[in-house]
Protein backbone atom coordinates (compact mmCIF):
# COMPACT_ATOMS: atom_id res chain seq x y z
CA UNK A 1 0.00 0.00 0.00
CA UNK A 2 1.33 3.41 -1.05
CA UNK A 3 -0.14 6.43 0.84
CA UNK A 4 0.44 8.74 -2.14
CA UNK A 5 -1.46 6.45 -4.51
CA UNK A 6 -4.23 5.92 -1.97
CA UNK A 7 -4.63 9.69 -1.60
CA UNK A 8 -4.73 10.08 -5.39
CA UNK A 9 -7.58 7.53 -5.57
CA UNK A 10 -9.42 9.42 -2.82
CA UNK A 11 -9.10 12.73 -4.67
CA UNK A 12 -10.24 11.12 -7.93
CA UNK A 13 -13.37 9.65 -6.33
CA UNK A 14 -14.23 12.92 -4.57
CA UNK A 15 -13.86 14.78 -7.86
CA UNK A 16 -16.23 12.33 -9.56
CA UNK A 17 -18.79 12.69 -6.78
CA UNK A 18 -18.60 16.48 -6.92
CA UNK A 19 -19.33 16.42 -10.65
CA UNK A 20 -22.25 13.98 -10.29
CA UNK A 21 -24.90 16.18 -8.72
CA UNK A 22 -27.54 13.45 -8.53
CA UNK A 23 -25.25 11.13 -6.59
CA UNK A 24 -24.12 14.00 -4.38
CA UNK A 25 -27.74 14.88 -3.61
CA UNK A 26 -28.52 11.24 -2.83
CA UNK A 27 -25.55 10.98 -0.49
CA UNK A 28 -26.05 14.24 1.38
CA UNK A 29 -29.75 15.11 1.19
CA UNK A 30 -31.72 11.87 0.98
CA UNK A 31 -30.93 10.53 4.50
CA UNK A 32 -31.93 13.85 6.05
CA UNK A 33 -35.15 14.01 4.02
CA UNK A 34 -36.10 10.46 5.01
CA UNK A 35 -35.48 11.14 8.70
CA UNK A 36 -37.59 14.31 8.42
CA UNK A 37 -40.36 12.31 6.72
CA UNK A 38 -40.47 9.83 9.60
CA UNK A 39 -40.58 12.70 12.09
CA UNK A 40 -43.51 14.23 10.19
CA UNK A 41 -45.35 10.88 10.10
CA UNK A 42 -45.14 10.50 13.89
CA UNK A 43 -45.43 14.18 14.82
CA UNK A 44 -48.76 13.64 16.62
CA UNK A 45 -48.00 10.13 17.91
CA UNK A 46 -46.17 11.03 21.11
CA UNK A 47 -42.53 10.05 21.73
CA UNK A 48 -42.40 7.56 18.83
CA UNK A 49 -39.76 9.51 16.92
CA UNK A 50 -37.51 9.67 20.00
CA UNK A 51 -37.65 5.85 20.08
CA UNK A 52 -37.01 5.16 16.39
CA UNK A 53 -35.02 8.29 15.53
CA UNK A 54 -31.65 6.94 16.69
CA UNK A 55 -32.11 3.79 14.63
CA UNK A 56 -32.97 5.90 11.58
CA UNK A 57 -29.83 8.02 11.99
CA UNK A 58 -27.84 4.77 11.88
CA UNK A 59 -29.94 3.09 9.20
CA UNK A 60 -30.16 5.57 6.35
CA UNK A 61 -26.44 6.46 5.98
CA UNK A 62 -25.60 2.74 6.06
CA UNK A 63 -28.17 1.90 3.36
CA UNK A 64 -27.39 4.82 1.05
CA UNK A 65 -23.62 4.30 1.23
CA UNK A 66 -24.00 0.56 0.58
CA UNK A 67 -26.10 1.19 -2.52
CA UNK A 68 -23.98 3.97 -4.01
CA UNK A 69 -20.65 2.25 -3.33
CA UNK A 70 -21.65 -1.15 -4.73
CA UNK A 71 -23.03 0.37 -7.94
CA UNK A 72 -20.12 2.81 -8.38
CA UNK A 73 -17.46 0.12 -7.89
CA UNK A 74 -19.20 -2.22 -10.31
CA UNK A 75 -19.37 0.56 -12.88
CA UNK A 76 -15.63 1.14 -12.51
CA UNK A 77 -14.97 -2.54 -13.17
CA UNK A 78 -17.45 -3.12 -16.01
CA UNK A 79 -16.27 -0.02 -17.87
CA UNK A 80 -12.65 -1.20 -17.73
CA UNK A 81 -11.55 1.72 -15.54
CA UNK A 82 -10.54 -0.58 -12.70
CA UNK A 83 -8.45 -2.72 -15.03
CA UNK A 84 -6.59 0.34 -16.30
CA UNK A 85 -6.04 1.58 -12.75
CA UNK A 86 -4.71 -1.75 -11.51
CA UNK A 87 -2.38 -1.94 -14.52
CA UNK A 88 -0.62 1.01 -12.93
CA UNK A 89 1.60 0.59 -9.84
CA UNK A 90 -1.47 0.45 -7.58
CA UNK A 91 -2.53 -2.39 -5.31
CA UNK A 92 -6.05 -3.50 -4.45
CA UNK A 93 -5.77 -2.01 -0.97
CA UNK A 94 -4.81 1.37 -2.48
CA UNK A 95 -8.01 1.27 -4.52
CA UNK A 96 -10.28 0.05 -1.71
CA UNK A 97 -8.89 2.28 1.04
CA UNK A 98 -8.91 5.25 -1.33
CA UNK A 99 -12.58 4.60 -1.99
CA UNK A 100 -13.27 4.10 1.72
CA UNK A 101 -11.54 7.40 2.60
CA UNK A 102 -13.43 9.30 -0.10
CA UNK A 103 -16.81 7.95 0.89
CA UNK A 104 -15.82 8.29 4.55
CA UNK A 105 -15.39 12.05 4.04
CA UNK A 106 -18.76 12.18 2.30
CA UNK A 107 -20.19 10.12 5.16
CA UNK A 108 -18.86 12.68 7.64
CA UNK A 109 -20.76 15.47 5.86
CA UNK A 110 -23.82 13.25 5.45
CA UNK A 111 -23.84 12.25 9.13
CA UNK A 112 -23.28 15.81 10.33
CA UNK A 113 -26.34 16.91 8.35
CA UNK A 114 -28.48 13.99 9.55
CA UNK A 115 -27.52 14.39 13.21
CA UNK A 116 -27.81 18.17 13.06
CA UNK A 117 -31.32 17.99 11.63
CA UNK A 118 -32.47 15.18 13.94
CA UNK A 119 -31.16 16.82 17.11
CA UNK A 120 -31.26 20.52 16.24
CA UNK A 121 -34.43 20.84 14.16
CA UNK A 122 -36.49 17.74 14.98
CA UNK A 123 -35.74 17.83 18.73
CA UNK A 124 -34.64 14.22 19.08
CA UNK A 125 -33.69 13.77 22.74
CA UNK A 126 -30.02 12.91 23.28
CA UNK A 127 -28.62 12.52 26.79
CA UNK A 128 -25.09 11.64 25.66
CA UNK A 129 -22.77 13.90 23.65
CA UNK A 130 -24.26 14.78 20.26
CA UNK A 131 -20.83 14.68 18.58
CA UNK A 132 -20.52 11.00 19.49
CA UNK A 133 -23.84 10.42 17.74
CA UNK A 134 -22.16 11.78 14.62
CA UNK A 135 -19.11 9.53 15.10
CA UNK A 136 -21.34 6.45 15.25
CA UNK A 137 -23.22 7.59 12.14
CA UNK A 138 -19.93 8.05 10.27
CA UNK A 139 -18.70 4.60 11.33
CA UNK A 140 -22.00 3.11 10.19
CA UNK A 141 -21.75 4.84 6.82
CA UNK A 142 -18.18 3.58 6.38
CA UNK A 143 -19.48 0.10 7.21
CA UNK A 144 -22.01 0.45 4.39
CA UNK A 145 -19.18 1.52 2.09
CA UNK A 146 -17.04 -1.49 3.04
CA UNK A 147 -19.89 -3.95 2.52
CA UNK A 148 -20.78 -2.29 -0.80
CA UNK A 149 -17.19 -2.70 -1.99
CA UNK A 150 -17.28 -6.36 -0.94
CA UNK A 151 -20.57 -7.39 -2.57
CA UNK A 152 -19.77 -5.56 -5.83
CA UNK A 153 -17.30 -8.37 -6.59
CA UNK A 154 -20.21 -10.82 -6.91
CA UNK A 155 -22.36 -8.75 -9.29
CA UNK A 156 -22.04 -8.51 -13.06
CA UNK A 157 -24.53 -5.69 -13.63
CA UNK A 158 -25.69 -2.69 -11.68
CA UNK A 159 -29.10 -4.32 -11.30
CA UNK A 160 -27.47 -7.34 -9.67
CA UNK A 161 -25.63 -5.03 -7.28
CA UNK A 162 -28.97 -3.55 -6.21
CA UNK A 163 -30.35 -7.07 -5.75
CA UNK A 164 -27.88 -7.63 -2.92
CA UNK A 165 -29.83 -5.18 -0.76
CA UNK A 166 -32.51 -7.77 0.20
CA UNK A 167 -29.70 -10.17 1.14
CA UNK A 168 -27.29 -7.87 2.99
CA UNK A 169 -29.24 -4.79 4.09
CA UNK A 170 -32.91 -5.67 4.68
CA UNK A 171 -32.31 -8.54 7.18
CA UNK A 172 -30.21 -6.14 9.24
CA UNK A 173 -32.97 -3.53 9.13
CA UNK A 174 -35.52 -6.07 10.33
CA UNK A 175 -33.38 -7.40 13.17
CA UNK A 176 -31.50 -4.30 14.36
CA UNK A 177 -34.17 -3.25 16.86
CA UNK A 178 -35.99 -0.70 14.70
CA UNK A 179 -39.25 -2.65 14.43
CA UNK A 180 -39.05 -4.93 17.49
CA UNK A 181 -36.63 -4.54 20.38
CA UNK A 182 -33.87 -7.12 20.01
CA UNK A 183 -34.48 -8.61 23.45
CA UNK A 184 -38.09 -9.32 22.42
CA UNK A 185 -37.12 -11.24 19.28
CA UNK A 186 -37.41 -15.05 19.18
CA UNK A 187 -34.28 -16.69 20.53
CA UNK A 188 -32.92 -17.73 17.12
CA UNK A 189 -33.49 -14.29 15.58
CA UNK A 190 -31.94 -12.63 18.62
CA UNK A 191 -28.84 -14.77 18.15
CA UNK A 192 -28.69 -13.82 14.46
CA UNK A 193 -29.02 -10.13 15.30
CA UNK A 194 -25.99 -10.47 17.59
CA UNK A 195 -23.76 -11.14 14.57
CA UNK A 196 -25.16 -8.36 12.37
CA UNK A 197 -23.15 -5.11 12.47
CA UNK A 198 -26.11 -2.75 12.08
CA UNK A 199 -27.46 -4.02 15.41
CA UNK A 200 -24.45 -2.58 17.21
CA UNK A 201 -24.73 0.77 15.45
CA UNK A 202 -28.38 1.04 16.47
CA UNK A 203 -27.54 -0.04 20.04
CA UNK A 204 -24.89 2.69 20.24
CA UNK A 205 -27.36 5.32 19.03
CA UNK A 206 -30.00 4.18 21.52
CA UNK A 207 -27.50 4.24 24.40
CA UNK A 208 -26.71 7.87 23.60
CA UNK A 209 -30.39 8.85 23.75
CA UNK A 210 -31.06 6.99 27.02
CA UNK A 211 -27.93 7.53 29.13
CA UNK A 212 -25.04 9.90 29.66
CA UNK A 213 -22.65 6.94 30.00
CA UNK A 214 -20.58 6.26 26.87
CA UNK A 215 -18.78 3.02 27.82
CA UNK A 216 -21.22 0.77 25.94
CA UNK A 217 -21.23 3.19 23.01
CA UNK A 218 -17.47 2.85 22.53
CA UNK A 219 -17.77 -0.94 22.73
CA UNK A 220 -20.48 -0.99 20.05
CA UNK A 221 -18.48 1.46 17.95
CA UNK A 222 -15.44 -0.84 18.11
CA UNK A 223 -17.57 -3.74 16.83
CA UNK A 224 -18.87 -1.66 13.92
CA UNK A 225 -15.31 -0.58 13.05
CA UNK A 226 -14.14 -4.21 13.17
CA UNK A 227 -16.88 -5.24 10.74
CA UNK A 228 -15.91 -2.35 8.43
CA UNK A 229 -12.25 -3.42 8.42
CA UNK A 230 -13.30 -7.02 7.76
CA UNK A 231 -15.43 -5.83 4.85
CA UNK A 232 -12.47 -3.97 3.35
CA UNK A 233 -10.22 -7.02 3.78
CA UNK A 234 -12.78 -9.28 2.10
CA UNK A 235 -13.22 -6.69 -0.63
CA UNK A 236 -9.48 -6.74 -1.32
CA UNK A 237 -9.50 -10.54 -1.45
CA UNK A 238 -12.40 -10.74 -3.90
CA UNK A 239 -11.79 -7.66 -6.06
CA UNK A 240 -11.60 -8.54 -9.76
CA UNK A 241 -10.08 -6.33 -12.43
CA UNK A 242 -13.15 -6.45 -14.64
CA UNK A 243 -16.54 -8.11 -14.94
CA UNK A 244 -16.37 -11.31 -17.04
Amino acid sequence: MNPRITLAVTVRVLTQIRRDRRTLAMLLVVPTLLISLFWWMFEDAGPVFDRIGPALVALFPFTVMFLVTSVTTLRERSSGTLERLLAMPMGKLDFLIGYALAFGLVAAAQSALAVGVAVGLLDMDVLGPAWLLGVVAIADAVLGTALGLFVSAFAQTEFQAVQFMPVVVIPQILLCGLIVARERLPEVLNAISDVLPLSYAVDAMQHLTRSTSTDEVWTDLAVVAAFALAGLALGAATLRRRTP
